[in-house]
């Protein structure tokens, strides 16, 4: 049998790496809540409790997105679709704002409390500073925040602002949705910010658009994926 080399990051974890960044894939990569992945790892013999799986996925989850975001920096588009949509936390509005590019990978997700010019210009200097360079053009919703904010923090981009054009980051936010369905709404907004911080660069990475590609080039794509996330969960063999 294959026997995985422990590397230091699971020091002081009773269970097997293998298992550990199994379980955070999981959690991450489906709309699961922490019981669903308690469950199906104990169908594989691995008794754990959905407590002991939070903390993987806060610990270990958090590790794997910086270790995506660090390996994808310059790689995305210049083409960004920016997108807000309400979520409720304990019965108070709050704003999920998303950037993706002409790909569908998420540039950004940022968690405010306010729908304003000001919550805008928070997401594009977020997004300037993670992606180090301005978009060649930015697409957007008739929010009249997005052009008051684009006129102060980068006025030479070109701006495209119609309600049919930005079905690409509208639907960026189906996943989250269903999240929020599943975990029974979110417990606070930092809570909220933690998970998408951790769930998009995870998305990210297993992204294949499944369109216009034989099945055989999707699994390849596929595996692919699958060796960079063993290699980012440092799963190595003796």
């Amino acid at each position: 049998m294959t026997r995985l080399a422990r590397d230091p990051l699971y020091r002081r974890h009773r269970f097997p790496a293998d298992v550990i960044a199994h379980a955070v894939w999981l959690y991450f990569r489906f709309p699961l809540s922490l019981r669903m992945v308690e469950d199906m790892l104990a169908a594989r013999g691995v008794i754990v409790s959905h407590q002991t799986v939070r903390l993987w996925a806060e610990k270990f989850g958090r590790h794997f997105a910086n270790d995506i975001r660090k390996r994808s920096t310059g790689r995305f588009g210049d083409k960004w679709h920016l997108d807000e949509v309400v979520i409720t936390i304990a019965g108070k509005k709050h704003w999920l704002w998303r950037a993706v590019d002409q790909g569908g990978f998420v540039l950004d997700v940022l968690v405010q409390s306010r729908r304003n010019t000001k919550a805008a210009k928070r997401l594009m200097r977020k997004l300037l500073k993670g992606q180090g360079r301005l978009p060649r053009v930015m697409i957007t919703d008739k929010l009249r925040s997005y052009a008051a904010a684009k006129r102060n923090i980068m006025p030479g981009v070109e701006h495209r602002s119609h309600k049919g054009l930005n079905n690409r980051a509208e639907n960026s936010h189906q996943s989250i949705r269903m999240r929020e369905r599943i975990m029974k709404r979110f417990k606070s907004a930092r809570h909220l910010q933690r998970f998408v911080s951790i769930h998009d660069p995870i998305a990210n990475l297993f992204h294949i658009p499944r369109h216009d590609i034989p099945s055989s080039h999707y699994r390849e794509l596929r595996a692919i994926a699958m060796e960079k996330w063993h290699q980012i969960a440092r799963l190595r063999v003796a």
